[in-house]
Protein backbone atom coordinates (compact mmCIF):
# COMPACT_ATOMS: atom_id res chain seq x y z
CA UNK A 1 0.00 0.00 0.00
CA UNK A 2 1.69 3.79 -0.72
CA UNK A 3 -0.07 7.31 -0.20
CA UNK A 4 0.99 9.30 -3.09
CA UNK A 5 1.60 13.19 -2.47
CA UNK A 6 0.63 15.28 -5.16
CA UNK A 7 2.70 17.14 -7.50
CA UNK A 8 0.96 18.30 -10.19
CA UNK A 9 -1.72 15.73 -10.62
CA UNK A 10 -5.13 16.70 -11.56
CA UNK A 11 -8.39 16.64 -9.64
CA UNK A 12 -10.20 13.86 -11.55
CA UNK A 13 -9.67 10.62 -9.84
CA UNK A 14 -9.20 7.22 -11.74
CA UNK A 15 -11.29 5.12 -10.43
CA UNK A 16 -12.47 1.44 -12.05
CA UNK A 17 -15.72 1.31 -14.06
CA UNK A 18 -18.65 0.36 -12.05
CA UNK A 19 -21.96 -1.22 -12.37
CA UNK A 20 -24.32 0.21 -9.69
CA UNK A 21 -26.26 -2.48 -8.09
CA UNK A 22 -27.94 -5.25 -10.99
CA UNK A 23 -29.65 -8.02 -9.01
CA UNK A 24 -31.83 -5.86 -6.48
CA UNK A 25 -34.68 -6.12 -8.63
CA UNK A 26 -35.02 -9.36 -8.74
CA UNK A 27 -35.53 -9.13 -4.81
CA UNK A 28 -39.16 -7.49 -4.05
CA UNK A 29 -40.70 -10.15 -1.62
CA UNK A 30 -42.60 -8.56 1.39
CA UNK A 31 -40.00 -9.12 4.67
CA UNK A 32 -39.69 -7.74 8.08
CA UNK A 33 -36.79 -8.49 9.96
CA UNK A 34 -36.74 -5.61 12.11
CA UNK A 35 -35.75 -5.89 15.75
CA UNK A 36 -34.78 -9.42 15.61
CA UNK A 37 -31.53 -11.37 13.94
CA UNK A 38 -34.58 -14.30 13.07
CA UNK A 39 -37.91 -14.19 11.67
CA UNK A 40 -40.98 -16.98 11.25
CA UNK A 41 -43.03 -17.56 8.36
CA UNK A 42 -46.02 -18.90 8.77
CA UNK A 43 -47.71 -21.18 5.13
CA UNK A 44 -51.22 -21.99 5.75
CA UNK A 45 -51.83 -25.59 4.79
CA UNK A 46 -54.67 -25.54 1.93
CA UNK A 47 -57.41 -28.27 1.66
CA UNK A 48 -57.85 -30.83 -1.40
CA UNK A 49 -61.80 -29.92 -2.65
CA UNK A 50 -64.17 -32.57 -2.66
CA UNK A 51 -67.48 -33.49 -3.69
CA UNK A 52 -70.67 -31.60 -2.00
CA UNK A 53 -73.39 -34.27 -1.06
CA UNK A 54 -76.92 -32.98 -0.93
CA UNK A 55 -77.63 -34.66 2.25
CA UNK A 56 -76.32 -35.38 5.59
CA UNK A 57 -74.75 -32.74 8.14
CA UNK A 58 -71.86 -32.25 7.04
CA UNK A 59 -72.79 -31.62 3.00
CA UNK A 60 -69.27 -29.58 2.29
CA UNK A 61 -67.71 -32.86 3.64
CA UNK A 62 -66.08 -32.90 7.08
CA UNK A 63 -64.67 -29.71 8.52
CA UNK A 64 -60.72 -30.13 9.46
CA UNK A 65 -58.69 -27.37 11.44
CA UNK A 66 -56.80 -25.35 8.92
CA UNK A 67 -53.50 -26.06 9.63
CA UNK A 68 -49.36 -24.50 9.27
CA UNK A 69 -46.05 -24.82 8.54
CA UNK A 70 -43.12 -22.41 9.88
CA UNK A 71 -40.13 -22.01 8.25
CA UNK A 72 -37.28 -19.84 10.03
CA UNK A 73 -34.81 -17.44 7.65
CA UNK A 74 -31.79 -16.02 9.94
CA UNK A 75 -29.76 -12.79 9.05
CA UNK A 76 -26.01 -14.35 8.44
CA UNK A 77 -24.21 -11.57 6.96
CA UNK A 78 -22.03 -8.74 9.16
CA UNK A 79 -19.85 -7.38 6.81
CA UNK A 80 -17.98 -3.77 7.79
CA UNK A 81 -15.16 -1.04 6.30
CA UNK A 82 -13.07 0.92 8.30
CA UNK A 83 -10.45 3.36 6.55
CA UNK A 84 -8.84 6.78 7.17
CA UNK A 85 -8.02 10.30 5.30
CA UNK A 86 -5.21 11.97 7.29
CA UNK A 87 -5.54 16.04 7.07
CA UNK A 88 -1.61 15.77 5.57
CA UNK A 89 -2.36 13.59 3.14
CA UNK A 90 -5.66 15.36 2.21
CA UNK A 91 -3.66 18.28 2.02
CA UNK A 92 -1.03 17.92 0.19
CA UNK A 93 -2.72 14.99 -2.11
CA UNK A 94 -4.37 18.00 -4.23
CA UNK A 95 -7.80 17.62 -1.61
CA UNK A 96 -8.90 14.72 -3.64
CA UNK A 97 -9.46 12.47 -1.21
CA UNK A 98 -12.51 13.48 0.37
CA UNK A 99 -15.16 11.42 2.39
CA UNK A 100 -17.72 11.75 -0.13
CA UNK A 101 -15.48 10.57 -3.24
CA UNK A 102 -14.36 7.73 -1.12
CA UNK A 103 -17.76 6.66 0.18
CA UNK A 104 -19.18 6.69 -3.73
CA UNK A 105 -16.40 4.89 -4.66
CA UNK A 106 -16.37 2.38 -1.42
CA UNK A 107 -19.77 1.60 -2.13
CA UNK A 108 -19.86 0.90 -6.00
CA UNK A 109 -16.47 -1.06 -6.33
CA UNK A 110 -17.22 -3.18 -2.59
CA UNK A 111 -20.32 -3.38 -1.63
CA UNK A 112 -22.61 -3.21 -4.74
CA UNK A 113 -20.80 -6.32 -6.37
CA UNK A 114 -20.26 -8.26 -3.20
CA UNK A 115 -24.06 -8.40 -2.53
CA UNK A 116 -24.80 -8.96 -6.21
CA UNK A 117 -22.41 -11.66 -6.06
CA UNK A 118 -24.28 -13.11 -2.93
CA UNK A 119 -27.77 -12.57 -4.50
CA UNK A 120 -26.98 -14.44 -7.50
CA UNK A 121 -25.42 -17.44 -5.22
CA UNK A 122 -28.72 -17.60 -3.16
CA UNK A 123 -30.69 -17.51 -6.46
CA UNK A 124 -28.25 -20.12 -8.00
CA UNK A 125 -28.57 -22.65 -4.24
CA UNK A 126 -32.67 -21.97 -4.58
CA UNK A 127 -33.03 -23.76 -7.89
CA UNK A 128 -30.53 -26.57 -7.53
CA UNK A 129 -33.09 -26.99 -4.02
CA UNK A 130 -36.19 -27.16 -6.70
CA UNK A 131 -34.06 -29.89 -8.90
CA UNK A 132 -34.73 -26.51 -11.13
CA UNK A 133 -30.97 -26.88 -12.72
CA UNK A 134 -29.97 -27.71 -16.54
CA UNK A 135 -26.42 -28.33 -18.16
CA UNK A 136 -25.47 -27.75 -21.18
CA UNK A 137 -23.16 -26.28 -23.65
CA UNK A 138 -24.46 -22.93 -24.95
CA UNK A 139 -23.92 -22.29 -28.63
CA UNK A 140 -25.32 -19.78 -31.23
CA UNK A 141 -27.88 -22.45 -32.36
CA UNK A 142 -29.56 -23.59 -28.73
CA UNK A 143 -29.04 -20.80 -26.70
CA UNK A 144 -33.09 -19.50 -27.73
CA UNK A 145 -33.88 -23.22 -27.46
CA UNK A 146 -32.72 -23.38 -23.72
CA UNK A 147 -34.09 -20.25 -22.50
CA UNK A 148 -36.87 -21.08 -23.19
CA UNK A 149 -36.82 -24.64 -21.38
CA UNK A 150 -35.80 -22.54 -18.37
CA UNK A 151 -39.52 -20.24 -19.16
CA UNK A 152 -40.86 -23.92 -19.47
CA UNK A 153 -39.81 -25.14 -15.87
CA UNK A 154 -40.90 -21.73 -14.50
CA UNK A 155 -44.57 -22.28 -16.28
CA UNK A 156 -45.12 -25.83 -15.17
CA UNK A 157 -44.09 -24.21 -11.52
CA UNK A 158 -47.18 -21.89 -12.09
CA UNK A 159 -44.64 -18.78 -11.76
CA UNK A 160 -46.48 -15.67 -13.38
CA UNK A 161 -44.83 -14.31 -16.49
CA UNK A 162 -45.46 -10.95 -15.78
CA UNK A 163 -42.36 -10.09 -14.08
CA UNK A 164 -39.87 -12.76 -14.47
CA UNK A 165 -36.16 -11.60 -14.56
CA UNK A 166 -33.48 -13.44 -16.41
CA UNK A 167 -29.52 -12.41 -15.10
CA UNK A 168 -27.21 -13.33 -18.36
CA UNK A 169 -23.84 -13.28 -19.20
CA UNK A 170 -22.43 -11.60 -21.94
CA UNK A 171 -21.31 -15.33 -23.56
CA UNK A 172 -24.85 -15.90 -23.36
CA UNK A 173 -26.15 -12.80 -24.35
CA UNK A 174 -24.05 -13.01 -27.95
CA UNK A 175 -25.00 -16.38 -28.32
CA UNK A 176 -29.21 -15.43 -27.84
CA UNK A 177 -28.42 -12.60 -30.09
CA UNK A 178 -26.86 -14.73 -33.09
CA UNK A 179 -29.30 -17.56 -32.56
CA UNK A 180 -31.27 -17.99 -36.11
CA UNK A 181 -34.21 -19.40 -34.17
CA UNK A 182 -34.62 -16.20 -32.19
CA UNK A 183 -36.91 -13.71 -33.09
CA UNK A 184 -35.34 -10.64 -33.05
CA UNK A 185 -37.66 -7.74 -34.41
CA UNK A 186 -39.51 -7.37 -31.08
CA UNK A 187 -37.29 -8.65 -27.44
CA UNK A 188 -34.29 -6.81 -27.40
CA UNK A 189 -35.37 -3.73 -28.52
CA UNK A 190 -37.91 -3.40 -25.80
CA UNK A 191 -37.30 -0.29 -23.91
CA UNK A 192 -34.55 -0.49 -20.80
CA UNK A 193 -36.75 -0.06 -17.49
CA UNK A 194 -33.83 -1.60 -14.83
CA UNK A 195 -30.13 -0.99 -14.16
CA UNK A 196 -28.24 -3.72 -16.48
CA UNK A 197 -31.11 -4.34 -18.60
CA UNK A 198 -30.36 -5.06 -22.23
CA UNK A 199 -33.82 -6.13 -23.45
CA UNK A 200 -36.56 -8.70 -23.03
CA UNK A 201 -37.18 -12.15 -24.16
CA UNK A 202 -40.63 -13.32 -24.65
CA UNK A 203 -41.79 -10.64 -21.78
CA UNK A 204 -38.60 -11.66 -19.68
CA UNK A 205 -36.44 -9.16 -18.41
CA UNK A 206 -32.63 -9.60 -19.46
CA UNK A 207 -30.31 -8.21 -16.76
CA UNK A 208 -26.38 -8.46 -18.20
CA UNK A 209 -24.25 -9.47 -15.46
CA UNK A 210 -20.41 -9.81 -15.60
CA UNK A 211 -19.42 -13.68 -15.68
CA UNK A 212 -17.65 -13.22 -12.42
CA UNK A 213 -20.83 -12.21 -10.23
CA UNK A 214 -22.42 -15.57 -11.41
CA UNK A 215 -21.48 -19.16 -9.95
CA UNK A 216 -19.48 -21.14 -11.92
CA UNK A 217 -20.24 -22.28 -15.24
CA UNK A 218 -23.50 -20.54 -15.34
CA UNK A 219 -24.97 -19.25 -18.23
CA UNK A 220 -28.39 -17.97 -16.82
CA UNK A 221 -30.39 -17.82 -14.18
CA UNK A 222 -34.24 -16.98 -14.33
CA UNK A 223 -36.81 -15.95 -11.50
CA UNK A 224 -39.33 -13.73 -10.16
CA UNK A 225 -38.89 -10.81 -7.69
CA UNK A 226 -41.98 -12.56 -5.15
CA UNK A 227 -40.20 -15.03 -4.67
CA UNK A 228 -37.40 -13.19 -3.14
CA UNK A 229 -36.24 -10.93 -0.61
CA UNK A 230 -32.88 -9.17 0.06
CA UNK A 231 -33.39 -7.61 3.91
CA UNK A 232 -30.88 -4.93 4.86
CA UNK A 233 -30.95 -4.76 8.61
CA UNK A 234 -28.50 -2.16 9.10
CA UNK A 235 -26.95 0.04 6.61
CA UNK A 236 -24.84 2.45 8.79
CA UNK A 237 -22.19 5.11 7.40
CA UNK A 238 -20.43 7.01 10.00
CA UNK A 239 -17.58 9.82 9.67
CA UNK A 240 -15.80 11.23 12.50
CA UNK A 241 -13.53 13.92 12.43
CA UNK A 242 -10.42 14.35 14.45
CA UNK A 243 -11.03 11.22 16.34
CA UNK A 244 -8.77 10.58 19.25
CA UNK A 245 -5.42 9.33 17.49
CA UNK A 246 -5.86 10.34 14.07
CA UNK A 247 -5.82 13.79 12.56
CA UNK A 248 -8.35 13.75 9.71
CA UNK A 249 -11.11 11.81 9.47
CA UNK A 250 -12.17 8.46 9.94
CA UNK A 251 -14.79 6.66 7.65
CA UNK A 252 -16.96 3.17 9.33
CA UNK A 253 -19.67 1.56 7.63
CA UNK A 254 -21.32 -1.25 9.03
CA UNK A 255 -23.93 -4.02 6.79
CA UNK A 256 -26.27 -6.56 8.13
CA UNK A 257 -27.92 -8.10 5.19
CA UNK A 258 -28.81 -11.63 3.64
CA UNK A 259 -30.69 -12.66 0.70
CA UNK A 260 -33.34 -15.42 1.05
CA UNK A 261 -35.96 -17.21 -1.72
CA UNK A 262 -39.59 -18.02 0.18
CA UNK A 263 -38.87 -21.97 0.75
CA UNK A 264 -42.26 -22.51 -0.73
CA UNK A 265 -41.73 -20.75 -4.21
CA UNK A 266 -38.07 -21.74 -5.16
CA UNK A 267 -39.54 -23.44 -8.35
CA UNK A 268 -39.66 -19.73 -8.84
CA UNK A 269 -35.83 -20.20 -9.88
CA UNK A 270 -33.93 -22.08 -12.33
CA UNK A 271 -30.40 -21.95 -13.69
CA UNK A 272 -28.45 -23.15 -16.49
CA UNK A 273 -25.40 -24.47 -16.09
CA UNK A 274 -22.94 -25.27 -18.98
CA UNK A 275 -20.44 -27.48 -16.94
Amino acid sequence: MAVNLAKKYQKAIDQVFTLGSLTKVAFGGKFDFIGSKTAVVYTLTTQALGDYTRTGANRYGTPTEVQDTITEYSITKDRSFSATIDKGNYIQGNLVKTTGAFLKAEMEEQFNPEVDTYNLAVLAASAASASQVETAAITASNAYEKFLDGMSALHDAKVPVKGRIAFVTPAFYKFIKLDGSFIKNSDLGQKITINGQVGEVDGCKLVLVPTSYMPANTAFIVTHPKANVNPMQLNDIKTHEDPPGISGAQIEGRFIYDAFTFSNKETACYQHKTA
